[in-house]
């Protein structure tokens, strides 16, 4: 989809639009064409407002030397409306300080200012909260009833249902299979994505009874943010951070791993109290953060394979404080082929890899510091259903190894999937912990949604 949306070449080919072929040099070349984009990255400008984002492509169209930004401010404000959302967003406010799912917004919204032929969506809802999510499937209804044509990918194959009137199945840059979605069922349809049966994409969970504690969080607060949160991380399990987004779930991983500094409560990890200022510090006692932005916050895109995964521990690959290429490659090589990564080979620059295999890299990266507490937000954001269960059963076996394993997810199927016990949030407070037959979607929405704590 890049090839339509003018961000990559192709060596050969052609693309119709309308019965023309058409040539794109660059993203601008396909919206001048009527091609719109929402890119399953965050590709704004960070440092600049949301409404120049939003229209960045019109800045100019008027021909005047000076941009009247009252006008567009206007015209933001009439898209994001559109979402129906409860704090609607400021088109004046810089996106630097947006969180992920509204710069997400945003992202659909610069697509939609365009008067598009064809807009292209890959992920849109990957970083939504649900009344957002709502809010983009009743634009799509909208823009097809107006005859837009939708290109829409996505791995939530309920999404797919949904909304979509034909499927086809991409594969290893093959296209394996066109039908109208009412015509292929969903074990069809994941068996056509991953070519093989997929069975038992979660793995048993724990069982036994009591275990030691790994990790045990005490009054943990952030001003502003998140208040009294206290809990235990058991060895042997996966626990469950659920609840909407902007619940607080990612700001307590971010304080447990030093990335915020708490304003209260105490951290011990086998038993012993923890004083972490900083990630560096979390790292030296075996806690690690996978970040739900893997583009923005977790690699290094135009590095190579082997770098990534090298980067927080380079004591491993490095004599007399330089990097040793071959030790380095070496190490890399080992994670390629633990966590079936398809790539070339190790040298090769991170930006080629697909979503789903740039994940594996970012967890290839905190595996090699044999961590004792693993903390994952969004693991399986982007990323095609095998791999989804890859990753399953990667958490699964790190828990059975001892390692204390915390996930926070958006995707309440594998919430209760995955989970041994589920912690659910609602604005900044703990409201209830599930354990056992307990954890079902019904409890954790009523929990998550209704809470009056």
């Amino acid at each position: 989809m890049n090839l339509i949306g003018g961000v990559h070449q192709a060596d050969s080919g052609e693309i119709l639009l309308e019965g023309a072929p058409i040539r794109f040099l660059t993203p601008n070349d396909a919206l001048k064409k009527g091609i719109g984009f929402v890119h399953q990255e965050i590709t704004l400008c960070q440092h600049i407002s949301v409404a120049e984002n939003v229209f960045m492509h019109a800045l100019n169209e008027s021909g005047r030397a000076l941009v009247r930004f009252s006008d567009i401010h206007a015209r933001t404000r009439r898209l994001l409306k559109e979402f129906d959302a409860h704090s609607p967003l400021n088109p004046r406010q810089k996106v630097a300080a947006l969180s992920v799912s509204q710069q997400q917004v945003v992202e659909i919204v610069k697509a939609l200012s365009v008067n598009c032929k064809l807009i292209i969506f890959d992920e849109p809802t990957a970083a939504l909260t649900e009344s957002e999510t709502e809010a983009l499937f009743r634009i799509i209804v909208t823009l097809k009833a107006k005859g837009l044509a939708i290109l829409y990918i996505s791995h939530r194959l309920a999404e797919i249902y949904r909304i979509a009137d034909t499927v086809s199945v991409l594969r290893d840059g093959s296209l394996i299979d066109t039908r109208p979605v009412n015509a292929i069922d969903q074990l069809s349809l994941v068996h056509s994505m991953v070519g093989r049966e997929l069975k038992d994409i979660y793995p048993a969970k724990a069982t036994g009874g009591a275990r030691d504690v790994v990790l045990d969080v005490r009054g943990l607060s952030l001003a502003g943010e998140f208040e009294d949160i206290s809990f235990n991380l058991r060895r042997g399990e996966i626990l469950g951070f659920a609840g909407l987004v902007g619940s607080g779930r990612t700001e307590v991983a971010r304080t447990l791993c030093g990335l915020y500094r708490r304003t209260a409560g105490e951290v011990l990890l086998n038993g012993r109290k923890l004083a972490i200022r900083s990630y560096k510090d979390a790292i030296r006692n075996g806690i690690v953060y996978l970040t739900e932005d893997r583009a923005k916050d977790g690699l290094f895109l135009d590095m190579s394979v082997a770098s990534n995964i090298s980067v927080i521990s380079l004591d491993d690959v490095a004599r007399l404080k330089m990097i040793q290429r071959r030790a380095e490659l070496a190490l890399a090589r080992k994670y390629i082929a633990d966590m079936q990564i398809k790539v070339a080979g190790p040298q090769v620059r991170l930006r080629s890899l697909s979503g789903g295999n740039q994940q594996k890299v970012l967890v290839s990266k905190l595996l090699t510091v044999s961590p004792k507490v693993v903390l994952m937000d969004e693991p399986t954001r982007g990323i095609d259903v095998g791999a989804k269960a890859q990753i399953y059963h990667l958490l699964r076996r790190l828990a059975s190894e001892g390692v204390g394993v915390l996930m926070i997810s958006s995707e309440l199927p594998e919430v209760v999937g995955v989970c041994d016990r589920v912690v659910v949030m609602y604005e900044g407070r703990m409201c209830g912990l599930l354990e056992g037959d307990q954890i079902n979607e019904k409890s954790i929405i009523q929990m998550a949604c209704l809470s009056t704590n």
